[in-house]
């Protein structure tokens, strides 16, 4: 349960950018789906809401060599993810059971 500061536990932020000009974005690697995969877990799971979680869109987050590219906070864990069944363990795992799915992981090094 979120503190008394923290209207919810924790938020996903899900990287949408979409680059017109050819350079490498989320976009590309289908973050939509991802996006709307997490928020249909998240609610199918009894997570979403006030004191759980929060699924939000966000524009570049400046990481797209990782793409395509989510962020977990308060913890601040940045996630790489490839398909559906990334997304699924990272609901269950971190935003469900708090456990951080170390795999999915983006290198600290990546960056733009």
């Amino acid at each position: 349960m979120a503190d008394n500061n923290s209207y919810y536990e924790r938020h996903i932020f899900f990287c949408l950018n979409q680059r017109d000009n050819g350079e490498a974005c989320c976009a590309q690697h289908k973050a939509q789906e991802a996006f709307d995969r997490c928020k249909s877990q998240v609610k199918a799971l009894g997570l979403a809401g006030p004191g759980k979680v929060r699924v939000n869109k966000a524009g570049c987050l400046d990481r797209c060599a990782g793409g395509p590219i989510a962020v977990v906070y308060p913890e601040a864990v940045w996630y790489s993810f490839v398909d559906a069944s990334d997304i699924d363990e990272i609901v269950t795992s971190h935003l469900r059971d708090g456990v951080v799915v170390q795999r999915l992981l983006t290198p600290s090094d990546v960056g733009r």
